[in-house]
């Protein structure tokens, strides 16, 4: 117990009443929000002076303050929970990673040929649509299946209206060329009316469509019609194979949670319109609640209260009750102005769907919890290769990425012995060097990762890898001399003579402490694990960065020619592609361009 926290004297003032507790450590930094329906009787339980878990024996340790909010009933205080949960993200609450919103698949209504696409975000278009899908992943696999069933166009609309012959999806028969008119506007709404079928979960129905439409292709002796019309319905029985629980009904999310010492899986199924639409994992940072009926609590609080655009299912079924489920309950209801209801015990199909997501999440948390070991092995093998007292906790990588000196970007990752932590990645946008001066990038780089530092932000790593042999080694100890770090471990990594992997070299704090690791040393494996997701990193960032200066038009750093000028050009030559193919004689017929400025404007676009 914190000696600056008087439990007691706190405790005699507290209400009895329901509402919302915040925790706070010495530096006045939130650890955790609770919510009670008697306040006074919750937060006693933690000032017990035994029998307490260890983890919130650590929780109670750190307290300096407790703040309370009393409100009306538990249903209020569930739904400030969750808000404060949301804003402040303590560390001591099961936290999921806030991600994007579920993808639906969209058939646009608008176009005589409509086109079936992935969509996020608000529904603003006109069309239909369906889902939501609980991955890309799951969306996609529906799009292929429908695409080779049904052959509707998924292309981009400007891509679409610019075609003078068909593309490679008429080829290999994907598409049946609405676009350079190779299919007639009844037939092709015949496909997107089969499309919408199967989106809307009617398999069977449809089939049985496809096979009557098949016979009397055959009767009529067109067995090219009824070999399409027969294909399709082998594709539809494929999918209804797969998706051995298809046959119940409604629109359902079933949740299953596991709990082990090592961590926590929640894995969501979604089923609309009776169909199993795709699945996903989460693994919620699981702090002091281990209870398997408080992770689910937990979970499905943030995940359905937190996120209000997040679709709402009719039903859920869970693996696991608990005794808030009906506040949950009334708290959804209040905030999403929709009721559902929380199954646990259920047969038939249902049952097997719940069965699905358990055998779901028992799998996917044992892989995690495996390779987590896995890394954490190869941390003790650095720790013992480069005779550390102990395993290190964090590393760091910075890798260079560009392409001739435009658009440079460095890359930080950062490995901890459970993996990538994501959230620390870091990318430095380089200004101001010598294009292609991969020394002064790596010095902009580390001098203001460790600038950021020393004021106090982010967190200190153990070793210090940075790819690129003895040239960027210098550097990095360069920096960290003049930023005066100290007791930080610096490690370069060259590529051997043959440029293979298995035969780096490696320099420890300086380049007089040269040596190699086996091929099959863990530790090398590590090393080569970070610097390649390194690399990847600063590559994608290069590339989006690089995109963003291309997409923008050089013709705005044209003096003499403004926006109106800008417009014309484009409208002249139809476009920016078309403009950059032109000589400079014939960007001087245009409207308005002297022979001069032709010239500076084709100098312009061919500067790279």
């Amino acid at each position: 117990m914190n000696a600056v926290f008087d439990s007691a004297a706190f405790l005699a003032t507290c209400s009895g009443r329901p509402g919302v507790y915040r925790m706070f450590d010495a530096e006045a930094k939130l650890l955790y929000v609770g919510k009670a329906k008697n306040l006074k009787k919750r937060l006693a339980s933690y000032f017990r002076k035994t029998g307490q878990e260890p983890k919130t024996a650590a929780l109670v340790a750190k307290i300096a303050q407790v703040e309370t909010t009393i409100t009306a009933n538990e249903t209020e205080a569930l739904l400030l929970e969750q808000t404060l949960i949301k804003e402040w993200r303590p560390p001591y609450n099961i936290l999921l990673r806030d991600d994007k919103s579920y993808p639906y698949v969209f058939l646009s209504s608008e176009d005589e040929f409509p086109r079936l696409s992935i969509h996020r975000g608000a529904k603003k278009r006109k069309g239909r649509y369906f889902g939501p899908y609980p991955s890309a992943g799951a969306i996609r696999e529906s799009l292929a299946l429908l695409q080779k069933a049904f052959l509707v166009r998924q292309c981009e609309d400007s891509y679409f209206r610019n075609r003078t012959r068909p593309c490679l999806q008429y080829q290999i028969k994907r598409c049946k060329g609405p676009c350079v008119g190779l299919v007639n506007a009844e037939e092709y709404a015949e496909d997107v009316r089969h499309s919408v079928m199967f989106l809307e979960g009617r398999s069977n129905l449809l089939a049985e469509e496809l096979n009557a439409g098949m016979e009397q292709a055959a009767m009529r002796l067109d067995f090219e019609r009824a070999a399409e019309l027969r294909d399709q319905v082998a594709i539809l029985r494929r999918v209804q194979d797969q998706q051995s629980m298809e046959g119940g009904n409604g629109d359902v999310d079933v949740v299953a949670a596991i709990v082990n010492p090592g961590g926590a899986c929640v894995h969501l199924i979604s089923v609309r319109g009776g169909r199993v639409l795709g699945s996903k994992n989460f693994f919620p940072q699981v702090a002091i609640e281990e209870e398997l009926d408080e992770v689910l609590l937990a979970f499905l609080g943030q995940y359905y209260l937190s996120h209000h655009e997040r679709d709402l299912p009719a039903e859920i079924i869970v693996n696991a009750v608990h005794e808030d489920f009906p506040v949950l309950l009334e708290a959804i209801a209040a905030s999403r102005g929709r009721e559902l209801q929380i199954s646990h015990r259920v047969r038939g199909t249902r049952a097997r769907w719940q069965q699905l997501a358990v055998t779901n999440a028992e799998q996917a948390l044992g892989a995690r919890l495996a390779n987590r070991q896995h890394v954490a092995a190869r941390f003790e093998a650095l720790a013992e290769a480069l005779a550390l007292d102990e395993p290190p906790q964090r590393l760091e990588c910075f890798d260079i990425s560009h392409s001739s000196g435009e658009a440079t970007v460095a890359s930080c990752v950062v490995f901890g012995p459970e993996g990538a932590i994501k959230s620390d990645y870091r990318r430095f946008n380089i200004e101001g060097i010598t294009p292609g001066d991969d020394y002064a990038a790596m010095h902009q780089a580390l001098t203001r990762r460790f600038s950021r530092l020393k004021d106090g932000g982010g967190k200190m790593p153990d070793i210090l890898l940075v790819d690129g042999g003895k040239g960027q080694l210098a550097m990095a100890q360069e920096v960290l001399q003049e930023l005066a770090v100290a007791d930080l471990i610096l490690l370069g990594v060259a590529k051997g003579v043959t440029r293979k992997p298995g035969l780096e070299t490696l320099y420890l704090n300086d380049a007089e402490h040269e040596f190699t690791l086996p091929a099959n040393s863990p530790a090398l494996h590590l090393i080569q694990q970070i610097r390649d997701e390194s690399h990847r990193f600063a590559i994608t960032g290069h590339r989006a960065r690089r995109g963003k200066a291309r997409r923008t038009s050089t013709l705005e750093e044209v003096a003499g020619v403004g926006p109106k000028r800008r417009r014309d050009l484009l409208k002249h030559f139809g476009g920016l592609q078309e403009l950059g193919r032109a000589s400079i004689d014939e960007i001087a017929k245009a409207p308005g361009i002297s022979k001069k400025l032709a010239e500076q404007i084709y100098a312009a676009l061919h500067s790279e």
